[in-house]
């Protein structure tokens, strides 16, 4: 796995950290942009967050004896790694695949109106996703509509915790979250 952080981590560097002034969705100023789609959305770097993020997400599913289905978060952001991960899953251990969701921002307009579409059903086990995490606001929002269709929040997993307090917003709500990165590691 050492290697696999250190190849997923230059990665990360070369294509989705930026530096300079930015206005992140927060509204609040920063010196540190990271666009992980850049990352998520490489063919590379997918199958480093899979093998990575599956790695993490069997390590804490063994260590708890936790029963986990599904895994999925807020589109955009989450859904390549979701998916590389479910794929991980399948690959690597076919008796634990894990099945993939997408949370819309807002339920759908028209059809079935749904907010959450894929793999996931009410009573399921489930994974939080995100690609950064900053206040925690959109993986929140991700867990309030995931509760309200029924599925149970066992933890969320995360590939960058700017740690600025999101984690500790959804820790305070009861879910562990794991992060592949912080800033500090990924800067470091």
């Amino acid at each position: 796995m050492l290697q696999i952080t250190a190849d997923l981590k230059a990665l990360l560097l070369k294509k989705s950290v930026r530096t300079g002034t930015f206005t992140l969705a927060s509204g609040k100023q920063s010196d540190l942009y990271i666009d992980c789609r850049m990352t998520a959305m490489d063919p590379f770097g997918a199958a480093l967050i899979g093998e990575l993020g599956w790695h993490a997400v069997r390590s804490k599913i063994h260590s708890e004896k936790l029963s986990i289905q599904a895994i999925g978060g807020m589109t955009l952001g989450a859904d390549p790694i979701s998916l590389a991960i479910g794929m991980a899953s399948a690959r690597n251990h076919p008796e634990e695949a894990l099945q993939v969701f997408t949370v819309r921002k807002e339920p759908k307009g028209h059809g079935a109106g749904k907010q959450i579409e894929g793999n996931f059903t009410p009573g399921q086990n489930i994974v939080v996703v995100d690609d950064v995490i900053t206040t925690g606001g959109s993986t929140l929002k991700a867990i309030d509509a995931i509760e309200r269709d029924g599925g149970v929040v066992k933890f969320a997993i995360v590939l960058v915790d700017r740690e600025e307090g999101g984690r500790e917003a959804i820790e305070a709500r009861g879910i562990h979250v794991i992060p592949l990165f912080t800033r500090s590691t990924l800067l470091s």
